[in-house]
């Protein structure tokens, strides 16, 4: 055995059992890869893999054992770089963060810019995606960190830290009839086209089940995966836009308001992830502790209980 084929069977068992994606992956060839995992198999005396012909169609008892066992070897392995990186050069090293695109553009820079001050010889890299997109770079090894508001809490790999509270705000052009409405109700909304968040970002399942609870069904004119796309749409009248309170810069938006709507929609969480078991270098829990700031490097350090946990503000 060797930790090529570790790493073989596992991408394989990522990329949905499709040898070519992962093997392009690997930066080597499908039949390369086919041979590698079948000497596995032959050592392990266990096939991981149910086969028709050549096509891989899924895992096999023993593969699923084997599998999360070869997950958790290369894991410990990257936890093993990770400290000689640490030790060996303090201060110099990367960081892949994995954020929504509003995380990014308005709740990032702060962060970004005061973890720069610290740690000029770090490279950061910020990735994006939807949430649960995200939540798999991190569980995949692709990303040390994650930030979203929606989905992070839900997988048992990851330790899921509150950062902050927000709600979500109204937003409409000025002359708007809503910008007059006091106090703002959900019917009255409702009465308008909503241009708002994909249906998995920023807690846009948070507004559904706002407006369900009332018996309500407004028509979603448009949904986006970022604030800024919303706004710009919100502008050219296409409808009542609902976005995160911190995606509206007062003063800055041209032609539009935006209404407090803390009373109609539920808090909303945004938390920041990592894989649990993972080391995390000095530089990962000093920027954990920027984003969220209740959260010392020590107590990061001290929060692998075991799975499901849940932390709230």
């Amino acid at each position: 055995m060797n930790l090529q084929q570790f790493r073989y069977a596992v991408e394989v068992s990522r990329r949905g059992l499709n040898v070519s994606e992962a093997a392009a992956a690997l930066h080597t060839s499908q039949p390369g890869v086919s041979k590698q995992i079948r000497a596995l198999e032959e050592e392990l005396g266990a096939e991981i893999f149910v086969r028709q012909g050549r096509r891989l169609v899924a895992l096999t008892d023993a593969g699923a054992e084997v599998l999360r066992t070869l997950e958790r070897i290369l894991s410990e392995i990257g936890n093993l770089k990770a400290i000689g990186q640490e030790y060996a050069g303090a201060g110099h090293g990367h960081l892949s963060v994995a954020v929504t695109h509003t995380q990014a553009r308005y709740a990032l820079p702060p962060v970004v810019t005061e973890f720069k001050k610290r740690y000029p010889g770090v490279k950061l890299k910020l990735l994006q995606g939807n949430p649960h997109q995200l939540a798999k770079m991190v569980v995949d090894g692709e990303a040390d960190l994650a930030i979203a508001t929606e989905a992070l809490d839900e997988y048992e790999e990851l330790v899921a830290l509150p950062g902050y509270q927000w709600h979500h705000c109204v937003v409409v052009p000025q002359a708007h009839e809503l910008a007059r409405a006091a106090p703002l109700t959900l019917e009255a909304i409702a009465r308008f086209p909503i241009v708002t968040y994909d249906a998995t970002f920023a807690g846009r399942s948070a507004i559904d089940r706002a407006f369900a609870a009332r018996g309500l069904s407004p028509e979603v004119a448009l949904s986006a995966l970022d604030s800024d796309v919303i706004k710009s749409y919100v502008a050219l009248g296409l409808g009542v836009g609902i976005i995160s309170q911190r995606a509206f810069r007062a003063g800055k938006e041209e032609g539009l308001v935006a209404i407090d709507s803390a009373h109609l929609f539920p808090v909303q969480v945004t938390r920041i992830a990592y894989r649990r078991g993972a080391y995390l270098r000095s530089y990962a829990l000093e920027f954990i502790g920027l984003f969220a700031p209740r959260f010392t490097p020590a107590d990061v350090k001290a929060l692998e209980a075991g799975p499901g946990q849940r932390f709230e503000i």
